[in-house]
């Protein structure tokens, strides 16, 4: 039995407004959606990382060994894996707009509190909080930017996001400096915690909502939000919409789908990297600041060294991003995680020349950050539309476990008489296992596009 002529005209139009966001050129309506989104990774940078630069100036305050200091630089982490796990899901169910605001509040929630915090457990437990935003926050931002790109796009903008993340960690390492120095460390806390605030009317009215979750989930008036955004992208209207298959997928239906036989070799592997990745991206950039002290140079220098590696990371990310619009996204991935394995090495060994240290450390901030962007770019492009915030959470969280890690053991490892050198060459070993991990997927890849069918992906590995 042929369906009714209206939903037939439904189906055609829908599926021309997929394929002119897949394959058209992109408008100023869709840049500007990626923009807000590198705008809130950019805030969200700057809050993660802002305890690596005050890290020092805290444990000296409040008398902290490594160990203790390892803890507080990964509480945070630990609330992103929370989020990244338990919220970002629901932008599957309720939206990733919503999700996305309610993250901004923990966050800044978090930050403004612990600019008054007491004691390190104090801190600790804001610092869980603040995580607990910041994760929903990057994991839904990253799907939203991709499902606004057109195909030859999508590495771009995700990798964009990361940019921004690289330009916040940036400007907290140049602002820390000269905050600690006048108002103390409280202070860098309180200029987050207000950033972060003020965003969030900002998003409120400039953040659209996804295209692709309208179309696969129909929230209420779904219909004429989309011919609404189909008209910001200069596309025609929708008469209707095609029927759907209803779907009753819950949180745990959702974690159990990314390990069905279709998608449980991809999945697998994204999570290994992503943990194997996050580890040792986390031990770069939480301990090299206080690594740089301990080699003998001042705290200046060594938030100058910290911040020229997130500097580089600027650079990295939109470098990985323009690679990525003309090579397959997982050879360009690779090469990265394999220079940044090389670039570590040599700078633990360039310490004790601070011009060289500082040149290889930005050099590292280029190759490390751009890991992250590609793996952030690649894990939306393996799960369908009504599961790809649950499939990028379920990774992002995976892979802070591998950051919660990595900060303390190397706290504990350096207590226990470790040289910053064997840390360094531990790291650049993990960087070769994420690298080799990832040639699996291209043997996935005709098996996990098969099963996804009509679903729009992204740039090729």
């Amino acid at each position: 039995m042929s369906p009714p002529p209206h939903r037939a005209a439904g189906r055609l139009v829908t599926a021309r407004l997929t394929q002119a966001l897949d394959d058209g050129p992109m408008s100023r309506f869709q840049w500007g959606a990626i923009a807000i989104c590198v705008l809130l990774n950019t805030l969200d940078g700057f809050d993660v990382l802002v305890m690596s630069f005050t890290g020092k100036t805290i444990s000296g305050e409040w008398h902290l060994d490594s160990g203790t200091l390892g803890l507080l630089l990964s509480s945070g982490l630990a609330g992103m894996a929370l989020g990244a796990l338990l919220i970002a899901p629901q932008a599957d169910r309720i939206g990733r707009r919503p999700v996305i605001l309610a993250g901004l509040a923990l966050a800044a929630a978090g930050m403004l509190l612990s600019s008054v915090s007491q004691n390190w457990q104090q801190l600790g437990a804001l610092r869980l909080l603040t995580g607990v935003g910041i994760g929903a926050v990057l994991a839904c931002s990253n799907v939203i930017a991709g499902e606004f790109a057109s195909r030859r796009w999508r590495g771009l903008a995700v990798s964009l996001n990361s940019t921004g993340y690289a330009v916040g960690a940036t400007i907290g390492g140049v602002s820390s400096v000269a905050l600690i120095d006048r108002y103390g460390w409280r202070s860098v806390f309180l200029a987050g915690g207000l950033a972060t605030l003020a965003v969030i009317p900002l998003a409120f009215r400039l953040l659209p909502e996804s295209l692709d979750f309208l179309l696969s989930r129909r929230p209420a008036n779904a219909l004429t939000r989309v011919n609404e955004l189909a008209r910001r992208m200069g596309q025609p209207d929708l008469p209707t919409l095609p029927d759907r298959e209803p779907t009753k997928l819950t949180s745990a239906g959702g974690f159990r789908r990314l390990l069905a036989p279709d998608l449980r070799r991809a999945t697998l592997v994204l999570w290994g990297a992503f943990f194997l990745v996050m580890a040792a991206f986390y031990f770069v950039t939480s301990w090299t600041p206080t690594l740089l002290v301990e080699a003998g140079m001042s705290a200046t220098q060594s938030l100058t060294g910290g911040t020229l590696l997130n500097l580089g990371g600027v650079f990295g990310t939109a470098l990985l991003g323009a690679l990525a619009a003309r090579y397959a996204l997982g050879s360009v991935l690779r090469t990265y995680l394999f220079v940044s394995a090389a670039l570590v090495v040599a700078f633990a060994s360039s310490t004790d020349t601070l011009v060289l240290a500082f040149c290889i450390g930005a050099a590292i901030g280029v190759a490390v950050n751009g890991c992250i962007a590609g793996l952030y770019a690649l894990t939306p492009s393996v799960y369908p539309a009504p599961l790809r915030a649950t499939g990028v959470g379920a990774a992002i969280s995976v892979g802070r476990v591998g950051a919660i890690i990595a900060p303390t053991t190397a706290g504990w490892l350096l207590d226990a008489g470790w040289t910053p050198l064997a840390l360094y060459v531990t790291t650049g070993a993990v960087f070769c296992a994420a690298g080799l991990l990832l040639l699996a997927m291209r043997a996935e890849q005709p098996t996990a596009k098969a099963a996804r069918g009509s679903e729009r992906t992204s740039t090729p590995l």
